[in-house]
């Protein structure tokens, strides 16, 4: 991510789906078609499987291979059940997802577990996809905006300036994952600017760091979402388990 703007990415989270048989038969029809279609090659994709599949996938050596989560423990010890950045890093996956609202919301990521995995994940040599977002109490209650800066200035807290170059950022309203609900453009954008901004007074390459929406985004809605100023490309959850839905996000953001 050397560029004077954000690369677009589409990132697919494939969450715990599918099962392994067709879940090659799905990257590899991904695949195929984005390495066959040049003009989709101006957008970086990347796939986020389930843990036991991210080795088979990264020696695939097609596409970006994101882990949907990491340790708060470093390196290699008496760990039984953990995975390492250190351990993912040398399995060829490129970069991480941290931060999912189904993390924080369902297994206890609080700041502190965060803040550590960040760190692990930055010091072995991985890009994170941060995610960040507010659930829809906090958005009727005015507090949307405040919660997601919270929740970058966590971020920003165990990160060095020379290693906002290994950061995506992604707004997951948490009241639109796979609920089939999405943030009208015109909000998804509103809150990507103020990311924008916030960002800037944090690091000098904030222009160069990528945005993307999650939050049920599918071909019905991915090409005006791309349209929006600050929005570089998406985090898909249940499109991206359909290769023909997935390739038309992607053309959205090829564009």
């Amino acid at each position: 991510m050397t560029a004077l703007t954000p690369q677009n990415w589409v990132i697919g989270n494939w969450k715990l789906n599918p099962y392994f048989n067709e879940a090659k038969q799905l990257f590899s029809a991904i695949a195929q078609q984005y390495q066959n279609q040049a003009e989709l090659q101006t957008c970086h994709v990347a796939i986020a499987p389930p843990a036991p599949y991210l080795s088979f996938f990264a020696t695939q050596q097609t596409l970006p291979i994101v882990a949907q989560d990491v340790s708060t423990i470093r390196g290699q010890g008496a760990y039984t059940g953990e995975v390492s950045a250190d351990l993912l890093k040398e399995t060829a996956v490129e970069l991480v997802l941290i931060g999912h609202s189904e993390r924080r919301e369902l297994f206890g990521d609080d700041a502190e577990k965060l803040q550590q995995k960040i760190k692990n994940a930055l010091q072995a040599g991985l890009t994170i996809v941060y995610c960040v977002g507010e659930s829809l109490v906090q958005r009727e209650a005015g507090q949307a905006q405040s919660v997601v800066i919270r929740q970058l200035q966590e971020l920003a807290d165990v990160t060095h300036d020379t290693e906002w170059k290994n950061i995506i950022i992604a707004y997951e309203p948490i009241w639109a994952i796979g609920t089939g609900k999405t943030a009208s453009p015109q909000d998804a954008q509103q809150m990507h600017a103020a990311i924008r901004v916030y960002l800037q007074t944090l690091t000098t390459t904030a222009n160069r760091i990528p945005l993307l929406y999650g939050g049920s985004v599918k071909p019905e809605n991915a090409v005006e979402l791309a349209a929006c100023a600050d929005i570089n490309g998406a985090l898909v959850g249940g499109a991206s388990l359909d290769a023909a839905s997935f390739i038309s996000i992607i053309q959205a953001f090829a564009q």
